[in-house]
């Protein structure tokens, strides 16, 4: 029941964010922030503060950290840098750009080794050293009960990094290509998918092949997921970008608020047969080019 649906996370409270000019090459989803980077800091964080007691409030239980270090803007996006797995397994990620590598802190490991039933951390970020990168579940969507990785490939998902940690954590990959309508790559995964227990949210038209099209839908459809068709236009809203999580009083969906907005009618009566939606607003955050799923770090471990 809660193998997809964490009922504890991580997340970072930022005290510096603003979007990263080192990461708005390949992240069409970036913009920039209005007003001064002062104020663009000091609203994330508000809204963050928000989030996180939204998810509170509805039985999720949240490890936050703060960060104030002036070198890490992306450090609200824990969920790219690390990834917990059922059986006490831990995983640790190269990340592309230079500042991103600066997230990755051994506290939040700690905590994890100290509350929950930790076997092994497997730390794959000394392959930085030959620019390989494979940015954790915003690079791969992963389908804990099915055992399948999506990923859109991109210079964030090495080919053979990736081969590597599915056969490590016993994920079959499932790879495609993904662009937007200018042609340009999908940069994380998860902005273009969102797999939960029941059904699996999926801009498929914007995976480019056919039969890698064909070939997702149909092993979502095989392991009794409900498919509900994105369109890019959603994508672009972040209706991709969520995550499904276990609260008080059964599943919950968070997702930006933003994107249940561009969701339509069918599509939220569909999701609403197995969640609740808990929708978090957080423009500020989302000028960063991620939403409420790059914020949560899920925690799929047994506790002490």
């Amino acid at each position: 029941m809660m193998l997809q649906a964490p009922k504890s996370v991580v997340m970072i409270r930022p005290h510096h964010f603003h979007p990263n000019p080192e990461t708005k090459a390949d992240n069409s989803f970036q913009s920039d922030g209005a007003g001064t980077r002062d104020t663009i800091a000091k609203t994330a964080r508000e809204e963050f503060d928000t989030a996180v007691n939204l998810l509170r409030d509805a039985g999720v239980v949240v490890h936050d950290f703060d960060d104030t270090s002036d070198q890490t803007p992306d450090s609200v996006f824990p969920n790219n840098w690390f990834s917990t797995h059922a059986g006490g397994h831990v995983a640790i990620y190269p990340m592309y750009a230079k500042t991103r590598r600066l997230e990755r802190r051994w506290d939040v490991i700690e905590l994890l080794k100290r509350d929950y039933r930790v076997q092994d951390v497997i730390d794959y970020s000394g392959l930085e050293q030959d620019n390989l990168a494979l940015e954790g579940t915003g690079a791969m969507v992963l389908d804990h009960i099915g055992r399948v990785a999506y990923v859109a490939r991109s210079n964030r998902a090495d080919p053979v990094l990736l081969e590597r940690f599915c056969t490590n954590f016993n994920f079959e990959p499932i790879a495609f290509d993904a662009r937007d309508k200018n042609g340009l790559d999908v940069y994380h995964t998860n902005v273009l998918m969102t797999v939960a227990t029941d059904f699996a949210l999926v801009a498929l038209d914007m995976i480019t092949q056919s039969e890698r099209r064909k070939t997702v839908r149909d092993r979502l459809i095989e392991s009794d997921h409900d498919v509900i068709a994105l369109s890019e236009y959603q994508i672009g809203e972040f209706c991709g970008n969520a995550f499904e999580m276990s609260g008080r009083t059964g599943r919950i969906l968070a997702i930006s608020a933003r994107g249940l907005n561009a969701l339509e009618p069918s599509q939220i009566k569909t999701i609403e047969k197995s969640v609740q939606i808990v929708p978090l607003n957080i423009p500020t955050i989302e000028t960063a080019g991620g939403s409420v799923r790059c914020m949560i770090a899920g925690i799929h471990l047994a506790k002490r």
